[in-house]
């Protein structure tokens, strides 16, 4: 495509509604380009693209994002027009399915279930569709907030980039669990260290792995980053550093949302909700970071991130943040200074509902 990049967004709106949107983003000018929507979803939360970029794979929540079992559904992609052909869904045996990934094979798809406090898998056929759940865990347990800790809450499954493990933040708990993963069997068995605990009410919510072999992961509630040091071939995590997400001088409610590695490997972006920003860090030769600056997200409760496979645009999801009935829904693109880390606006923001998870083919 040149300078163009097919984008998905999933819009999950409020109650039963949603979409995943097609756009095409302009990599000169940032322009984003709306080319297709799919309106046949129930509140999408997260989206997870196959290592062959011709599947796509949503959370679906046809009771309601809360309400009875939450679903992942399986599309095929249309690569001229954006479109997305439905393959057929698979329960997910939980409440609030809020993640999903695949595996570098193609073979597995991981999930993740927030108010049940689950994880697990399925096998991905040949034509891409998805086979009956062949693996699942139950966590079990809480942690020190009563209000949102009582019990488990998995946040995130996220496979590590060799395919072996599957680490999954809980928030409920304050723990990651540590899984094996055979792709090929799409099973998940809990390694000998099955976790490691992070803060006390810190709220693991999503982490994401460095080519050099750290791990970090934000704490939704703590505000903050964890950095681990991963052992690639045991799947353990050592950690190194805990770092704010939030500049010392701020008073207020605020939340962490997602974490993202830029593709160079030399900085680190976490999105705070409430202070509507997006914390950038640089990667020191130890795995640590320290805070490069905070840039604006430029919209409200800053949600998602996603890079260009070139690393040259950030693309940030900014969802409404209905308890101060603000209204900053929208998706903003940012130029990336590969030497700096820091952001520039690029193009105009883009008015949608609700953004909740970015993918670029």
């Amino acid at each position: 495509m040149g300078n163009q990049h097919r984008i998905f967004v999933s819009s999950c709106a409020s109650g039963a509604e949603g979409a995943i949107i097609a756009f095409d983003l302009d990599a000169e000018t940032g322009r984003l380009e709306q080319v297709n929507r799919y309106d046949d979803i129930e509140g999408p939360f997260y989206l997870a693209l196959a290592p062959d970029r011709a599947h796509l794979y949503s959370t679906h929540a046809p009771s309601g994002f809360e309400g009875g079992d939450g679903m992942v559904a399986a599309f095929a992609i249309d690569s001229e027009s954006g479109a997305l052909r439905k393959l057929n869904e698979q329960s997910a045996a939980g409440t609030t399915t809020c993640y999903v990934d695949v595996d570098p094979t193609g073979k597995a798809l991981v999930f993740a279930n927030y108010s049940s406090g689950s994880v697990g898998a399925f096998p991905i056929g040949a034509d891409g569709s998805l086979g009956e759940i062949s693996s699942f865990v139950q966590h079990e347990g809480g942690s020190v907030d009563p209000g949102r800790q009582e019990g488990p809450h998995a946040h995130c499954s996220v496979i590590s980039p060799d395919g072996r493990h599957m680490l999954a933040c809980d928030l409920g708990t304050d723990q990651i669990f540590c899984y094996a993963l055979d792709a090929a069997a799409a099973t998940l068995t809990p390694l000998a260290q099955p976790y490691v605990r992070t803060i006390g009410g810190g709220g693991p919510r999503h982490l994401t792995f460095h080519p050099r072999g750290f791990v970090y992961a934000n704490n939704e509630m703590g505000n903050s980053v964890n950095v681990y040091r991963y052992d690639t071939d045991a799947g353990t995590l050592i950690e190194l550093q805990v770092i704010p997400t939030l500049p010392g001088d701020f008073e207020g409610d605020s939340y962490t949302a997602d974490t993202k590695v830029g593709p160079n490997g030399r900085f680190v972006y976490t999105t705070n909700r409430r202070h509507d920003s997006i914390a950038i860090y640089s990667v020191g030769d130890d795995g640590r970071l320290a805070l490069v600056e905070m840039q604006p997200s430029l919209g409200t409760f800053a949600q998602n991130l996603a890079f260009t496979p070139d690393g040259g645009l950030l693309l940030c999801a900014n969802m409404t943040d209905e308890s101060e009935a603000r209204n900053g829904e929208n998706l903003v693109v940012f130029r990336v200074d590969a030497a700096t880390g820091k952001l520039t606006p690029a193009g105009e923001p883009v008015r949608l509902a609700n953004p909740s998870c970015i993918m670029i083919v």
